[in-house]
Parts: C-alpha cells; sequence; structure tokens
C-alpha cells in the first residue's frame, strides 16, 4: 500500500482551467504551439528533454499514419521549470504558461502511479483539459505496461483534441451477449486469452479464470492478457501499446456491444466517426507525402514574475465609486496577491498615460506600500487604452523583453481606437489580463486576453457582490506553485440597515493558514469589526485606510485551523469582507476549487456549461457543496448547486467535477462567474479517476505468459485522514452572451439527455432507473417520459420513433437530479431464456420539446448450461443479467461457476 501523505506530498501547479486557454492551432494540417510543461518537483534531468522531443517526433509519424495522412506535431514549446540550470538555448516564454499547458510533465503521485492520463469535463466531441504523464513514461520505462512512448501520446491527443473515450473497461472486463460472456476488447480480431491474476505477500501467480460462485460473475482477478505478436489494426484507443495497432476504430470494426466509455458518451458510434465530426477534420485535407515533416521545439525556461498594473483613472471611474473600489481591489492584490520576489510596474490612464512605478521587485512591505501609495486618486479625462498598454510595454522593456510579461488592464470606458493597437499586443508577447468595471467597458476589450492567453474578468457597480475584489483576487502567477498562491477563504457583502450585523463564520482548514488576512471595505463610515479565532481570542486590530474605506487584519504566524467568526455592525451602507490565505505547509497541497464555463462567448438560445473542480493535490474532493453565483450586467445574481452526479451536464460521477447547465439568461452582455465550495456531510477525498492510455498486465509470447508488475494500491483509509471542514470561493472570469431578445424570452430549452438509464429483469417485470432532467436541462420538471424497446440496438438508436412504446401513463416525472424508478411487464415480449431487451428513454417538457435519446440499457436473461465437474455446485441456475451500452455499466448475475479460455 502507497500512504496517503506519501500521495500528497506532491506539490500542484496552479492549473486554473479557464475556458479556452490552450494556445493549440492547426496550420495546414500541422499542430502548433502545442506547450508540454514540466513541473518544478522533476528532477533536473538533460536527458528528459531529448526523450520529449524523441516522444513528440514518435507520436508524429504515428499520428500521421492513424489519421490518413491528415494531422501531425508541427512545432512544441517545452516549458523548463525555473528551479533547473539557466542555458544559453532557453528562452524566455512568450504566451506559454502552466495555466494553458496542454501536456504536464510530473512527478508520480502517488509513487510508481505512472499512469498517463487527460482530463476531460466535457462531453462527447469536447476538448479535454490537458495531459498528465511522467518521466518514466517518456523515457520509455514503462514500455511493457503502457507501450511507446509516442504511441500512448497520440492515445491521450485523441482524449485532448477531439474528445473521445475509452474502449476498455477495467470495472467490467467482459459482458454478456447472447447468453455468454465475451471479454472486452476492440476491435474484436485482437487476440489473447484470459486469465486470472492474484498477489499477495509481495508474490503473483496466475491460473484458470472462473466466475464468481455466488454471482456467476468471471472473478475480479480474471484478466485479459493480449498477445504479442497480432495483426489486428485497431484500435488505438483500446490498446495502443500492440506493435500492430495503427488505426483508430471505425464503423466497420468498432464493438458497439463493449460497455465502455465510449459508447456509453458517444452513441455507440466509432472513435473515427467522432473525429470525422470535429472541427480539425472538417477544415483539412489528406496530405500527400510518405512521411510527415519533423516537429520543430523551443525550449523556454520560467523566470520571475514581471507584470504592470494599467490601471483607467478617465472621468467615468469618478462613477458609481469606482476610483474607491480600483484602489480597494489594487491594494489587496499589492499587499497579498503578488507573490515575493515578482517585479511590477504601474501605469495609469486617461486620454494620455502617466507611469507611476517604474518595475519594483518586491521583497519587502516597505515596496509593497510604495506602490500602493502610487495608486490613482483622482479621475478625470477621456480613455486612450493603447497609451496605457504602450507605456506598459516601455516600462517592462527597460529591464526585460515584454515576452511572457503580464498586464493588469482594468478599464471602465468605451475607447474605439482599442483595436489600432492589436498589432502591437500581439508582437509583444506580453499577457494581457482585463478586468471590464460597468456596463460601458469597451466591447473589444476581451480580445486582448484571447489574443494573448489572458484572464478575462468582469465587475459590475454593485457594491455587494464584491466583483472588483474578486477580479483582482484571480490573478495569482499562472506559473506559481499551488503552495505559494494566495487562496480565497470567502468573499461576500450585505448591505446593511442602522444598526444591523454582519456576522459569519469562516473555517481554516488544517492545509491553509499563512498569511492570513480579513479585508473589510464599506461605502459610507468605518464599521466596528471584531474577528475571533476558534479559541475565542478576539482581534479587532485593523489596519484601516480612512480615505478609501477599507481597513485589513493580518493573522501573525498561522492561523488556527477551525472555525473563524467576524461581526460587523456600522450605520446603513454596504460591507464586503474577503479573507484570503496560503497553503499552511510547503510540502502539503491544499485544497483548491478552481472554475470556468464551458465557452466564453455564447448566443442565445445555446445553453451553457458551469464547472468547478474541488482537488487536494491529485485527490478529487466529492460530496461537497459547490454554488455558482452568476450575476449579469444589470446586477442581477443567479445562484446554482452544481452537481457531481453524472448526470445532465456533469460528465462523471464523483471525479471532483461539479457541473451544472446555466440557461438563465437576462440580459446582453458581459456575465461574471464566482463558485462557493464547503464541506458537506459526505465530503471525502477520492482516487482520481483515469481517462487515459491502459495498463497491460502482461503478455503472451511463444505461448509463454509474462506479467507485468502490478499497480500500486492506495489506502482508502489513509486518503480519508486528517479530512477536515472547509470554505472556499473562487472567480471563474467572464462571458459574453447575445441575441437576446427583449421582453418575454420563450421556452426554448429542452430537457437534458439521460445518460444513466438502467434496467435489470425481475421474473417478468423489468425495472428501470435514473435521474430525473428537468424542464430545462437540468432545472426544473419534464412534463412527460417516451420510453421504447426493441430486440435489435441499431434499430431502436436509429428508429426510436418506431419502436415499440411502453405504457408511461402512471410516470409522473420528478424534479431534475432526482433518481427515478420505473417497474413495467413488457407488452408483446415473453421473457424467456435468451431474452435480451434495449431501452431508452427521452423526456419531453410542456412545450413537447424533448430531449436527446438516452444510452441505451440492455436487459437479459439467460439459463447457462449445466457445469462441468469443476463446478463446486453442479447447479443450473437462472441467470438476470444487466448491461448498459449506451451509458452507465452494470452486470448482475446469479449462482454459477464457469472457465474461460
Amino acid at each position: 500500500m502507497v500512504s496517503f501523505k506519501m500521495f500528497v506530498l506532491t506539490l500542484a501547479l496552479y492549473l486554473l482551467q479557464g475556458a479556452g486557454t490552450s494556445l493549440i492551432k492547426l496550420n495546414n494540417n500541422g499542430y502548433e504551439d502545442v506547450v508540454i510543461a514540466i513541473d518544478p518537483d522533476v528532477e533536473e534531468d538533460e536527458n528528459l528533454i531529448q526523450q520529449i522531443k524523441d516522444m513528440v517526433s514518435e507520436a508524429s509519424t504515428y499520428l500521421y499514419e492513424a489519421t490518413e495522412k491528415r494531422f501531425y506535431f508541427k512545432g512544441v514549446s517545452i516549458l523548463i521549470p525555473k528551479t533547473w540550470q539557466t542555458k544559453p538555448d532557453y528562452e524566455p516564454p512568450k504566451l506559454e504558461t502552466y495555466k494553458n499547458a496542454d501536456i504536464l510533465i510530473e512527478v508520480p503521485n502517488p509513487p510508481g502511479n505512472d499512469v498517463p492520463r487527460t482530463d476531460q469535463f466535457g462531453q462527447c466531441g469536447e476538448m479535454g483539459e490537458r495531459i498528465h504523464l511522467t518521466p518514466d513514461i517518456i523515457s520509455g520505462k514503462k514500455l511493457e505496461a503502457y507501450g511507446p512512448p509516442g504511441r500512448i501520446l497520440v492515445h491521450e491527443w485523441a482524449h485532448l483534441r477531439w474528445g473521445v473515450f475509452e474502449e476498455y473497461n477495467e470495472e467490467e472486463r467482459f459482458y454478456q451477449s447472447g447468453g455468454k460472456y465475451k471479454k472486452l476488447i476492440c476491435s474484436e480480431a485482437i487476440t489473447g486469452i484470459n486469465r486470472a491474476y492474484s498477489c499477495s505477500g509481495g508474490s503473483c501467480s496466475f491460473g484458470t479464470c472462473r466466475s464468481d460462485p455466488k454471482t456467476g460473475k468471471p472473478k475480479k482477478e480474471c484478466l485479459f492478457v493480449p498477445d504479442k505478436v497480432q495483426n489486428e489494426k485497431a484500435s488505438i484507443m483500446f490498446m495502443q501499446s500492440i506493435d500492430s495497432v495503427v488505426e483508430f476504430c471505425t464503423e466497420k470494426n468498432h464493438n458497439k456491444e463493449a460497455p465502455n466509455a465510449h459508447n456509453r458518451k458517444c452513441d455507440l458510434r466509432s472513435t473515427w466517426e467522432v473525429i470525422q465530426d470535429s472541427q480539425d477534420y472538417k477544415t483539412s485535407t489528406p496530405m500527400t507525402e510518405a512521411q510527415p515533416p519533423q516537429p520543430s521545439f523551443s525550449l523556454k525556461q520560467i523566470r520571475e514574475r514581471v507584470l504592470c498594473l494599467v490601471l483607467d483613472k478617465s472621468g467615468s471611474m469618478s462613477l458609481e465609486d469606482r476610483l474607491n473600489r480600483l484602489h480597494q481591489a489594487s491594494k489587496l492584490f499589492l499587499l497579498q496577491i503578488i507573490e515575493k520576489a515578482s517585479w511590477v510596474g504601474m501605469v495609469t490612464f486617461d486620454s494620455a498615460a502617466s507611469v507611476q512605478s517604474e518595475l519594483v521587485q518586491i521583497e519587502t512591505d516597505a515596496q509593497r506600500d510604495t506602490l500602493i501609495s502610487k495608486l490613482p486618486a483622482v479621475a478625470s479625462g477621456g480613455t486612450s487604452i493603447c497609451s496605457g498598454l504602450r507605456s506598459a510595454f516601455t516600462v517592462i522593456g527597460k529591464k526585460f523583453s515584454t515576452d511572457g510579461s503580464e498586464i493588469v488592464l482594468l478599464t471602465d470606458g468605451e475607447d474605439n481606437t482599442i483595436s489600432t493597437c492589436f498589432d502591437e499586443v500581439k508582437q509583444s508577447g506580453a499577457i494581457i489580463h482585463t478586468v471590464a468595471l460597468g456596463t460601458s467597458a469597451a466591447k473589444e476589450l476581451e480580445k486582448l486576453s484571447d489574443m494573448t492567453g489572458g484572464v478575462k474578468t468582469f465587475s459590475t457597480d454593485t457594491t455587494q457582490s464584491n466583483g472588483l475584489i474578486d477580479a483582482f483576487s484571480a490573478l495569482s502567477s499562472g506559473n506559481g506553485l499551488i503552495t505559494q498562491r494566495s487562496i480565497q477563504l470567502e468573499s461576500t457583502g450585505a448591505t446593511l440597515s442602522n444598526g444591523e450585523w454582519m456576522n459569519g463564520t469562516i473555517i481554516v482548514d488544517n492545509t491553509v493558514g499563512n498569511d492570513t488576512l480579513f479585508l473589510v471595505t464599506w461605502t459610507e463610515q468605518q464599521p466596528q469589526m471584531f474577528v475571533s479565532d476558534p479559541s475565542g481570542k478576539t482581534y479587532d486590530n485593523f489596519s484601516v485606510d480612512a480615505n478609501f474605506k477599507m481597513a485589513y487584519l493580518q493573522i501573525p504566524n498561522t492561523a488556527k485551523d477551525g472555525i473563524w467568526t467576524y461581526s460587523l455592525t456600522s450605520s446603513a451602507q454596504t460591507l464586503t469582507l474577503t479573507v484570503t490565505s496560503r497553503a499552511a505547509n510547503p510540502n502539503v497541497p491544499p485544497i483548491t476549487v478552481d472554475s470556468k464555463m464551458n465557452k466564453d462567448t455564447n448566443t442565445f438560445p445555446n445553453p451553457m456549461v458551469v464547472y468547478a473542480e474541488v482537488r487536494q493535490g491529485s485527490l478529487p474532493i466529492t460530496g461537497a457543496t459547490v454554488t455558482a453565483l452568476i450575476e449579469s450586467a444589470d446586477g442581477t445574481t443567479v445562484t446554482l448547486e452544481l452537481l457531481d452526479n453524472g448526470a445532465g451536464a456533469d460528465a462523471y460521477k464523483n471525479d471532483g467535477v461539479y457541473s451544472r447547465y446555466f440557461t438563465a439568461y437576462k440580459t446582453n452582455g458581459r456575465y461574471s462567474l464566482k463558485v462557493r465550495a464547503l464541506q458537506g456531510a459526505n465530503t471525502q477525498r477520492s482516487r482520481p479517476q483515469v481517462n487515459g492510455a491502459l495498463y497491460i498486465p502482461g503478455w503472451v509470447e511463444n505461448g509463454e505468459i509474462k506479467m507485468n508488475p502490478p499497480k500500486p494500491e492506495i489506502s482508502e483509509d489513509e486518503i480519508q485522514a486528517n479530512m477536515q471542514s472547509f470554505s472556499r470561493t473562487a472567480l471563474g472570469g467572464s462571458f459574453i452572451v447575445s441575441n437576446i431578445t427583449s421582453g418575454c424570452i420563450a421556452d426554448v430549452f429542452p430537457p437534458n439527455q439521460i445518460l444513466d438509464l438502467e434496467a435489470n429483469i425481475e421474473d417478468d417485470h423489468i425495472n428501470l432507473t435514473w435521474t430525473a432532467p428537468g424542464d430545462d436541462y437540468d432545472n426544473g420538471r419534464a412534463q412527460k417520459y417516451i420510453i421504447r424497446m426493441s430486440k435489435d440496438i441499431i434499430k431502436l438508436r436509429e428508429d426510436f420513433d418506431n419502436a415499440l412504446q411502453v405504457n408511461t401513463t402512471d410516470l409522473i416525472p420528478s424534479d431534475a437530479n432526482s433518481k427515478e424508478v420505473f417497474v413495467f411487464k413488457p407488452e408483446n415480449f415473453t421473457i424467456e431464456n435468451g431474452t435480451t431487451i434495449f431501452l431508452a428513454i427521452k423526456a419531453a417538457d410542456k412545450v413537447n420539446l424533448t430531449s436527446p435519446l438516452s444510452n441505451i440499457a440492455r436487459a437479459s436473461q439467460s439459463i447457462p448450461p449445466s457445469e462441468d465437474s469443476s463446478s463446486p455446485s453442479g447447479v443450473s441456475i437462472s441467470t438476470i443479467v444487466l448491461s448498459v451500452v449506451g451509458a452507465v455499466i452494470a452486470m448482475q448475475v446469479s449462482h454459477c461457476v464457469k472457465l474461460y479460455t
């Protein structure tokens, strides 16, 4: 067993996964601007860089062949940690950061756990987040277990770029078809043998593969061991490690019956069919050359953070208390968010720009205070965004190249000349983070972030939402270690009546506590402020900035873990409270929340999806209460509970990614996303789910079985050790919605697709279960269900409306996300030995908009033949089997024993 302590000791990088962060471009069949980042925890090894180059070169040729000469790797940047030795051929990064890295090379966590994986939040055909590989994978040390590094990369690339899924299933290695168990492989022409493999006390053995005498199901230790020498060419998403496999499954050889993730999520389509539906495929044509061009590589080493604040002080900043709020947010950024040793400069602008501070490397509190004193105090004049940017380029250029530097640009004004400096922005190599304040901020502002890979944020003039402070709090370094990142524990506000109190609690868990700061702002006059720690000690020694209506309390040393309380009271006004902290232990990653929308721009009536990922290092946190607060330009806030239930918008159950559809649009324009996460009654750490290359248990060579070492196990008890209550808030950036018409918005959203339909047979009845959709995707309540059945899975999928309909007169839909149960006796179907029935469902709302077809569930009943002499019972017993092909997979069988050869 590997201890949990070892599991979390590996430091995790801050990898905020905002929508569209990847820099990848497809240019004349070649993928350019692919970013591969080496984690700072990886021990310096000059050979690793060459091994990465070799892996990509091998992958490029393999990808070219697998896609029929359509795609290859053209240009790759390798990010090298700042802690590694500097070399003449290492350039400074431009737009490449750990935030937008497509492939992360990291230390295995726990040690020995080298499983390649790709983070995927979305559904079939949607791009993934990033690929995770280890040095041993890249060096070829895991060749027997996972195959050559280049082939592994192509397998993961298909997850990342085209949104396909696994064609294997380690939980269900066999499935029932036609009354018999079949090994789950794709394609079915792959050869090998089934053997039981078990390890105990440091030694392992294999033998005949048997079924469980109590359930009839093949025992857990029953594995498929492939032949080393094969002739079959497919499929890469099943077992790319086989030498002969050079193709993705196509419609001709795809195993549609296999209960795997790809069939569940992609409607029984083959991997190649999904790839053909991608934008990459539709906008490219095959090349004619026998081999692709060789990839080019750039080596780029991380350096100190170099950042310039570019702040609007035009006349409109005097409205709605904007200049005051700018001062509050910027002061928090300079006090708490910007990391030590960073270089910071400051430019202000109206119709012209002024340099307030050249670059200063932050080493002391006095330097922070000096920068704070330069913040603008008076607002006047027009708005010239390009003047501010040009001055920032000059400030940075006096000490450093602008490549890879950062600019935080805040503005509230319109500027129809902003496009005149777009070319300069592109050439600068600087990353521009934009903060749009109010409803009139320049419409083209976000283009600056889009073209440079920066963060986009938006704040309304509603003080209570604390949006501007949240925007600046979200600007931690894209290249910083998670243990150095400022983490927001709370962000809240309230509008009080005379003498009313604003009371609440903050949970400081044992993963945070260093550099903890309480920030209070007000709109009229200073409130009374009290903070108490878990032992009851009260703090009221706030540092007050009366001019800009704010005060902060810095907790000395490490804040005690437990429940902290705050109490604020004042005359009638609006108060806000923000609490930030950092990791308590540099060797233990803190619990983090990262959030995003599935896209940055949207046109009504298309839905959007909210994602929030809650983790501690590599471990997902499940069972938390996660809430999204989405604020529109008019100041209206919509609250959504996000779910990790594997239904509706959520791709996987209990993977630490909480999701929900968003359809409650209020107005055209900018929206802001904020997420709050709290420990719930069933909150716990979970094992990381893996979407990645299959671990090969062993090979059959010349009739001899050669087994690989088993994968390391993780102690479940130690995973849950020291799990404490926690609270977090996180900004998920901004997005823009258009095409909303004024007046009443018609019902244009159907119920969401059902993807967890399950079925089983009891006597002569069929039991169905699924998660209820809503009236509008996963919100509200559907009006009715349409259930149909067939003995032919393909006919049911392709001609659902003409399949036999089940009587659902008495079936009344429950509220969205409830568990539905429906039991019925099929008409015109006789349930007997060998019977297989396929079922699917649609939901309809009150205006008869219907959901897409659900996954297809299969209910089978079979009676196995009499057992041979090796059977302990020698009795033939009826077996009821459930196998879900289109979504969730399960198998249930009664008592029998079988041999599998």
